[in-house]
């Protein structure tokens, strides 16, 4: 064996013994990966995605995949004649938007089903309107109604853990039902950050556009790496945070106040964040801890 390859298959021996403690440690928890935005758009990403989650569950997570949607819903909605509206971030969904959402929820549903058992693992896709999983009421746009939006008023997790219990893979999709049993559009952030908590999961991933936190976006150099929920509160009040991050860096310290140990914020778009993540030491995004973690590190 030529020297170029022992120091290559040298490489990917060193990557798996860093990874094998991380392993062990995390082995039989559960991890909630929110998966959307641009990572879900683009085929490739996509994949890699789909794989670096079924390598999760075949080392031992016990992985969760909610997922969103909103861009394919977008095209469908222009397809029926109809222009995508949205008041602060949120989509005005009526009845036949509605319609249309859950149709493509369900297609991207089983479409990342399919390709989860195309890697020789088990997946079932569900929608919060399975087993109770997800009941809502009409969410409020600053007081303006927005149609059929939910917000989770309760979460039923039996389904899942059956499903975690059986060894499959569940996969869901973020629609609800009301307690008249009328049918919700649900944010896909918000659907994960309540599943994560009705579940004790250990970790909860957002799959984003972004490289993670910053306390200056214009400098690359105020990269946050790791920080609490009590800072991440600091940030928010003190108004460096706006737009989308901040009802996402709501919902990571939401998650983090009702027990999920970590909650990461990687860049979808970077091929294999979650595994780079998760399974080294130095990681790749923002990582929002409990506060006696941060204390242990330091």
């Amino acid at each position: 064996m030529e020297k170029n390859e022992l120091q290559e298959i040298s490489k990917k021996a060193e990557v798996l013994i860093e990874a094998l403690p991380y392993i062990q440690k995390f082995n039989r928890k559960v991890i909630v990966v929110k998966y959307g935005g641009s990572a879900m758009s683009d085929e490739e990403l996509q994949k890699n995605v789909i794989k670096d989650v079924t390598l999760l569950k075949l080392v031992g997570f016990k992985p969760i995949i909610v997922h969103g949607g909103g861009k394919e819903i977008s095209k469908w909605v222009n397809k029926i004649g109809k222009e995508a509206k949205f008041v602060n971030g949120l989509r005005v969904t009526d009845e036949e938007t509605m319609e249309v959402a859950e149709m493509v929820l369900s297609k991207v549903n089983k479409r990342l089903v399919t390709m989860v058992e195309e890697l020789g693992v088990n997946a079932i896709g569900i929608s919060g309107k399975d087993g109770g999983l997800l009941t809502v009421q009409k969410k409020l746009s600053n007081g303006e109604d927005i149609g059929f939006v939910g917000e989770i008023t309760d979460v039923n997790p039996r389904i899942l853990f059956d499903l975690l219990e059986k060894d499959f893979l569940p996969i869901v999709a973020p629609i609800g039902l009301d307690d008249e049993y009328n049918t919700y559009n649900i944010n896909a952030d918000d659907a994960a950050c309540a599943v994560a908590k009705a579940v004790g999961a250990h970790k909860l991933v957002f799959l984003t556009d972004i490289e993670g936190l910053y306390r200056d976006i214009n400098d690359k150099s105020t990269f946050i790496s790791r920080l609490t929920a009590s800072q991440a509160d600091e940030l928010i009040n003190s108004g460096i945070i706006g737009g989308g991050m901040l009802p996402k860096l709501n919902n990571c310290t939401d998650a983090v106040k009702s027990g999920v140990n970590n909650v990461h914020i990687l860049d979808g778009r970077l091929l294999h964040c979650l595994l780079l993540e998760i399974f080294t030491d130095k990681g790749i995004g923002t990582a929002i801890v409990q506060e006696n973690q941060m204390k242990k590190e330091n």
